[in-house]
């Protein structure tokens, strides 16, 4: 509905109202409607999922519309990331939020920071969802806000030409509002508590819901040792619960991303039920160490699988979890990603230990091989060095093709010494196009950072704190923060219009008309920003 459709829309009712309503003016009632477009988190999951999926299918039909995210940890950041998207691109057009479990762990529980194993409290999860949506429907209402101000000067001026053109803008506003794609870990428990907390997330506005394949009690960090899995049918309850939660809320086309981390797991909690030969728990006990046995060889307490006329004693560690084979870790993340797939998940996450694109894409097409449109959501993680990792696979390749190499060390490639070297450009190089060559040969829908504004944060503070406590003193801020936030547009230089306040002085002016008391008089310190 356009600007001018929401005015008259509210003047019927004025009229309508009668007496009571003279003082209520249409038109500030439609900005105020305008800049809340949307009234609730399911409003807010209903919009994005349809974006989700009109990429998804943009994908399909071309691999270079592949999408991006950067993880947020407060409301704030998100904000800023994509008013800085709007600055610099003009749409948000497939780009989105990625809200990592791995930070609301670090940054976001009460009990302090915390590693990545879902000991945080749960309801901190759809709590930062809806900070993040609080936070970009601000910026809607701040922009707007902008917009209607500068139609009220050119309004004045008598300026009809500029008043269309904003006019125009507000017409064809677009919002800040973006899918989030929300890690809900493995869970928080069984599949009735996967459930809950699933409606909690939809309810704050999450059209994607990020689920793993570990065991809830044993989570850990995607990057780091001892995970432990889950058989198959423990994990499709969890996800067919994903969807119950958002059918019941009436998000139809809810995303439901598959995470699984067989590649790196070598251990399981459970022995897989399995009923027939070759079934779904069959094939999983199938990746188990296992040893014959005779029933003489048996000690106390053993636990024996029967396979084809076979008693197979699968090694059991002290900490009563089961090993799997080494070397299996590719067909079990394959078999993971298949059967998700044909039980209700719609995109897959494989964690792997480093940044391949051709491990990546020799797992995707065997997956493919089943589901032809198979696609995946995927970690650019932090946790690899990107740099070391990058030099050594040109620094393979090359040696494979017969390269000279000598001048490099490969051990040593992360090494400053190398910065200027034709291997290190061409690594920067890979690295520079990783997303696209990605997204073409390996089948990944979605690029994210999990953690990236956890290390921005870090890094800017460490700079400041270094220049401002040191001789630079207060130049220290000026020439490292303000002077660059001035000159490169950073709207939140005027932070008091950041955090609200003309958004405010319009609605005093709307409330009380000239007795408004506003801030944005001509001694407000802001107006030296311009």
């Amino acid at each position: 509905m356009s600007y001018s459709d929401e005015i008259n829309k509210i003047s019927a009712l004025r009229d309508q109202a009668g007496q009571p309503w003279n003082d209520i003016s249409p038109e500030s009632a439609a900005r105020m409607r305008l800049q809340n477009r949307f009234k609730t988190g399911l409003d807010i999951a209903r919009y994005t999922a349809a974006i989700m999926r009109k990429d998804m299918a943009d994908y399909d039909a071309d691999p270079g519309q592949y999408t991006q995210s950067l993880g947020c940890w407060h409301g704030f950041i998100g904000q800023q990331k994509m008013i800085a998207v709007k600055k610099h691109f003009g749409s948000t057009d497939k780009r989105y939020l990625y809200l990592s479990g791995w930070m609301i762990a670090a940054l976001r529980s009460e009990f302090g920071p915390l590693p990545d194993q879902s000991m945080h409290e749960k309801t901190s999860v759809p709590a930062l969802i809806e900070e993040l949506y609080t936070f970009l429907r601000q910026a809607d209402a701040r922009e707007l806000g902008g917009l209607f101000r500068a139609l009220d000067d050119a309004r004045e001026a008598g300026d009809e030409v500029k008043a269309r053109d904003l006019q125009n803008q507000i017409d064809t506003f677009e919002t800040h509002v973006v899918p989030i794609i929300a890690d809900i870990d493995a869970g928080f428990g069984n599949a009735e508590a996967t459930y809950l907390l699933a409606k909690k997330m939809i309810e704050a506005g999450a059209c994607a819901i990020q689920l793993e394949n570990q065991v809830s009690d044993e989570k850990q960090c995607g990057h780091q040792d001892g995970k432990v899995t889950v058989p198959h049918e423990d994990f499709l309850a969890k996800i067919r619960a994903v969807r119950y939660a958002f059918l019941e809320l009436g998000v139809d086309d809810g995303v439901i991303v598959a995470r699984t981390d067989s590649l790196g797991a070598g251990l399981t909690k459970q022995i897989a039920v399995t009923q027939t030969p070759g079934d779904l728990g069959d094939q999983y006990n199938s990746f188990l160490d296992c040893e014959e046995v005779a029933l003489a060889d048996m000690s106390n307490g053993d636990v024996v699988i029967n396979r084809e006329g076979k008693m197979l004693r699968p090694k059991r560690l002290p900490s009563n979890l089961f090993q799997f084979r080494s070397g299996t870790g590719e067909d079990r993340c394959v078999l993971d990603c298949i059967t998700s797939l044909q039980n209700g998940a719609d995109l897959l996450w494989i964690e792997t230990e480093k940044p391949h694109i051709g491990q990546i894409g020799g797992m995707v097409s065997r997956i493919r091989e089943v589901i032809p449109n198979a696609k995946l959501v995927y970690n650019n993680s932090p946790s690899f060095n990107w740099t070391l990792n990058f030099r050594q696979q040109v620094f393979d390749a090359w040696a494979e093709a017969g390269k000279d190499v000598s001048a490099y060390s490969r051990d040593q490639l992360m090494s400053a010494d190398y910065d200027d070297t034709e291997l290190a450009a061409a690594a920067d190089e890979k690295i520079r196009t990783f997303q696209a060559d990605a997204a073409r040969e390996a089948g990944i829908f979605h690029h994210l950072i999990t953690l990236p504004t956890y290390h921005t944060a870090a890094l800017s503070t460490d700079n400041l704190a270094k220049e401002y406590f040191g001789e630079q003193g207060m130049l220290g801020y000026v020439a490292g923060v303000q002077r660059k936030e001035i000159r490169q547009g950073i709207a939140c230089v005027k932070h008091q219009n950041m955090a609200g306040s003309d958004m405010g002085d319009d609605h005093k002016e709307y409330f009380a008309g000239d007795a408004a008391l506003k801030a944005a008089g001509e001694d407000n310190t802001m107006n030296q920003f311009g």
